[in-house]
């Protein structure tokens, strides 16, 4: 069994603070088998942490969180970017393509651009796995409505912290079913059904500062691009 973190950001992502060897000493301080970083739009990060995490006695899985037209879709398990502005059904066949499996991150929340609000139920289970835990949810309904998806149409199920600031990484473990720590292994082990989730929620004003702190980073990558 593989203790996996499925979902975080790095300094890479516009709303993401920490870099690649922070992310990596705390999912190894706190015990983990395997993490993905899940850039939005960017993969760099990921793929540096895929060189580095031998260093810390992890595996990492290249991933990025890609910016459909519906919403927000995990694509676990490539090395290509994807790029945004996809539809649904394209960014899940690109991700195919690349050999990954896509992962539906927090679909029941429009707010946090959830792909539930833009395209019918039935077109969910084409992809390959839904995470139905989710630590920077503030309630926890829109969990419970994705668990119940998953369950309804037998669909895998994963789980992430979502961290955006590296001591929130392990907020939400996806345990996965598998003796083989490889990349590869874990990712084929998830698109199987094999895992199981524990997870518990960011604190509040934790996840307010996160929100704040992306805020922030936006304007002022905004702001650079005028010059000085």
């Amino acid at each position: 069994m593989q203790t996996v973190e499925l979902h975080t950001h790095s300094s890479r992502s516009y709303d993401g603070r920490d870099p690649v060897d922070l992310i990596l000493e705390q999912a190894a301080a706190i015990g983990l088998d395997a993490i993905a970083i899940t850039d939005h739009d960017e993969i760099d990060a990921s793929l540096e942490a895929v060189d580095l995490a031998p260093e810390y006695g992890l595996t990492a899985i290249p991933g990025i969180e890609i910016s459909s037209k519906a919403g927000h879709v995990l694509g676990i398990g490539i090395e290509r970017a994807v790029p945004p502005g996809l539809s649904f059904g394209e960014t899940i066949d690109r991700i195919h393509d690349r050999g990954g499996i896509a992962v539906v991150p927090h679909p029941f929340q429009e707010s946090r651009h959830g792909v539930m609000a833009r395209i019918a139920r039935d077109e969910l289970a084409a992809a390959d796995a839904v995470e139905v835990y989710n630590s920077r949810l503030l309630t926890g309904r829109a969990n419970r409505q994705a668990r119940r998806f998953a369950i309804e149409h037998g669909m895998p199920m994963t789980a992430g912290s979502d961290a955006h600031i590296s001591e929130m990484v392990g907020q939400a473990i996806t345990y996965v079913n598998t003796e083989d720590r490889s990349a590869d292994a874990i990712v084929d082990a998830i698109a199987d059904g094999r895992t199981a989730i524990e997870g518990k929620r960011t604190p509040w004003r934790i996840s307010f500062q996160q929100a704040a702190g992306a805020v922030k980073r936006r304007v002022v990558a905004m702001l650079s691009q005028f010059g000085p």
